[in-house]
């Protein structure tokens, strides 16, 4: 058996009676003694912390930062070249079928390009980016000596702004550098919940005095891997490996928005990156599959892997559940999946078959919980 990783803060979680799993290769904290209902309702009420740490923290450099972008561009379907400095965009990388490889964030840090990417894919996402930028004189630069903490739910900029003045004039996906008791933070205002907040990268060595800072407000609880999902899922976001991977295309995944106008066809920088012709035809012409919000009837969640069909007996199999679980703040089942694109408006009534047995699903609008960024 593969030996896991630890996080910086492991020896805090356990002190916080955190249940730990193994996780993408780290021993992760699933929840602690509040439960993963109190803490997904914790963090649409007030503020949570998540240790986010196993992320991939990744920074570019090359000769400018226009030209580390427009390198980068060459992988990534996304205006990273007009992205304004102390901004950060989504994107992803694509491979030659038109798949996703890993989903991820791109900061622009002035001379530096900055880049968030998930944790069972950065070993890739970095030897990826080696092999195709080395030689246009790009360093990939892995960081490994910083931790990456995200604060998330509406109380959460009262509290960061409390420690750290200047964050509350922060918009949606803004970055800043901003020192706090001589440590240097890189901070995003963004997040996985569908809430405000802020994602916070710190030097391991003063990542326990910032985390126990936080948590020493009355509004903040450490908040586990369980409800970090159900609050994503409640918002509509995806998770690579299961709701997006390299067999799925960014526009049948409804991601088409994160391809901005100057490359998609007739766009000054169109095309030019990893499966481009087949991403385009899918713009130009519909898919064949969707991406859509499920609403299971009752109070029986139907997770991942659940078959959906159009009809209650027979009938061909017309997709799959890709996530799925108990909504607290919708208050019932909910879930992700593919569906033919003839049942992909919400409202239309398919079935999902659950313990040899087709419950009612009804196909619904994405997010189950509105977004509650600060724009």
């Amino acid at each position: 058996m593969t030996e896991l990783n630890r996080l910086v803060l492991h020896d805090l979680h356990v002190s916080l009676d955190a249940r730990m799993v193994p996780f993408a290769g780290y021993e992760m904290p699933v929840q602690y003694a509040a439960g993963v209902m109190a803490e997904h309702t914790h963090t649409r009420e007030k503020a949570g912390l998540f240790d986010v740490s196993h992320m991939g923290q990744v920074i570019l450099r090359g000769e400018s930062y226009d030209a580390v972008a427009r390198a980068l561009e060459a992988l990534v379907p996304v205006n990273i070249a007009g992205l304004d400095e102390g901004r950060q965009r989504y994107g992803f990388f694509t491979n030659d079928a038109g798949g996703i490889l890993d989903d991820l964030m791109l900061a622009n840090r002035g001379d530096h390009l900055f880049m968030v990417v998930n944790a069972a894919c950065k070993a890739d996402d970095i030897a990826h980016m080696r092999q195709a930028l080395d030689g246009q004189g790009i360093e990939v630069q892995e960081i490994t000596d910083r931790a990456l903490l995200a604060l998330q739910g509406p109380k959460a900029e009262a509290v960061l702004a409390a420690l750290v003045p200047g964050v509350a004039d922060m918009r949606f996906m803004d970055v800043a550098v901003i020192d706090h008791d001589g440590a240097e933070l890189w901070i995003s205002r963004s997040g996985y919940t569908g809430e405000d907040g802020f994602e916070i990268s710190v030097s391991n060595d003063a990542a326990e005095g910032f985390a126990k800072a936080l948590l020493a407000d009355d509004r903040v609880l450490p908040i586990g891997l369980g409800a970090r999902d159900s609050l994503r899922l409640e918002a509509g976001l995806c998770l690579y490996g299961h709701d997006i991977d390299t067999g799925t295309s960014p526009i049948e995944a409804g991601l088409g928005w994160a391809i901005q106008k100057v490359r998609r066809p007739g766009g000054a920088r169109a095309g030019g990156y990893p499966g481009a012709e087949a991403i385009e035809q899918d713009m130009e012409e519909r898919p064949a599959r969707f991406r859509v919000g499920l609403r299971p009837e009752g109070r029986a969640p139907m997770r991942e892997g659940v078959a959906l069909f159009a009809t209650e007996q027979g009938g061909d199999q017309i997709g799959s559940i890709t996530s799925g679980g108990f909504g607290p703040t919708v208050g019932g089942p909910v879930a992700m999946g593919y569906v033919s694109a003839p049942f992909a408006d919400p409202g239309t009534q398919i079935w999902g078959e659950l313990r040899g047995k087709r419950r009612p699903v009804e196909v619904a609008k994405l997010p189950f919980t509105p977004a509650n960024f600060k724009r």
